[in-house]
């Protein structure tokens, strides 16, 4: 039987400031009635086999997520301005740290 907890290292900087590359980021696994706007999300990437993604949720509709890197620059995060909206069950997991409200 898996934990329900899963540790992940951030690559990259999508989500700086709020997350550096290299540190390690821990995550719950969850159901989708769990996920609320402001949280910060682990999914697979939709466009990328086997890419996991960290994200914050901005906005939820009809089951569907818009999530976006923290980053202020458009072009350290590929993120639902490029992929578009995800169906809320592919969220593997939410981190506990760092949720705001929106």
């Amino acid at each position: 039987m898996g934990s329900r907890f899963l540790n992940v290292v951030v690559k990259g900087n999508s989500m700086w400031p709020t997350l550096s590359d290299g540190i390690t980021v821990r995550f719950e696994k969850i159901t989708k009635d769990e996920i609320k706007e402001g949280q910060i999300v682990l999914t697979n990437h939709p466009l990328k086999n086997n890419h996991l993604i960290i994200k914050r949720v901005q906005s939820i509709s009809n089951d569907m997520v818009f999530l976006v890197g923290d980053n202020p620059d458009p072009n350290e995060s590929s993120d639902s301005h490029n992929f578009g909206t995800i169906p809320i069950s592919e969220i593997i997991a939410i981190s506990h740290m760092c949720q705001i409200n929106i």
